[in-house]
């Protein structure tokens, strides 16, 4: 009986893990006025979130959060750029955020732009156009191109984390280097949508 107690332990403690992501959504204060977020940090029962929105302590908040979809609950600590809540979960609702946290992490460790399983290609057609979320368009070039990311040669750099879309590929900025930014897609692409690139 202990053995199957400690167990039961075991998978609470696992459950509430925290797991690091990087998950686009859009959240809605008390006051009902929207904002952009991040999730940043996540377990089944908190989350941590990066906005511009300015939330009290108590306060409640639903977001819709890509890959996960709506969550809700209170603010349980302010931090300087956003805050962190305690989510209003069903054992259920927990048990499945803990399943779709434990994917995202595994994913995350397969789709990043340094993943040598998605082969790095150098374009036969370089030439590409960066948009930034608000619409501003740049010129860029692309040093090489994978099925997960690509490296570019671009005069401005967007902060890390910044959502941007090369061609129609949506994706974020997941680092800076001497020449320009590497991006991270948001899916893994199929090589027809490289076409255009690779000739």
């Amino acid at each position: 009986m202990l053995g199957a107690q400690q167990i039961g332990f075991e998978q609470e403690r696992r459950q509430h893990q925290r797991v690091k992501v990087l998950l686009h959504g859009r959240l809605m204060l008390s006051d009902h006025s929207e904002h952009r977020c991040q999730v940043v940090d996540m377990s089944p029962g908190s989350a941590l979130l990066v906005t511009e929105g300015t939330g009290r302590m108590g306060e409640k908040v639903i977001a819709y959060v890509d890959h996960i979809g709506r969550i809700e609950g209170k603010i349980s600590r302010v931090t300087p750029n956003g805050f962190a809540l305690e989510l209003n979960t069903t054992p259920r609702k927990k048990s499945k955020l803990a399943a779709q946290l434990t994917w995202l992490a595994n994913k995350h460790e397969l789709d990043l732009p340094e993943d040598r399983r998605h082969e790095r290609i150098a374009p036969r057609n370089p030439a590409g156009v960066l948009i930034l979320e608000d619409g501003r368009q740049y010129r860029c070039r692309i040093i090489d191109l994978s099925l997960s990311g690509a490296a570019i040669e671009i005069d401005v750099r967007p902060a890390i984390g910044t959502l941007v879309t090369l061609g129609n590929m949506r994706g974020q900025v997941v680092r800076h280097f001497e020449e320009g930014i590497a991006i991270e897609f948001a899916v893994i692409q199929r090589k027809e949508s490289l076409k255009q690139y690779l000739g």
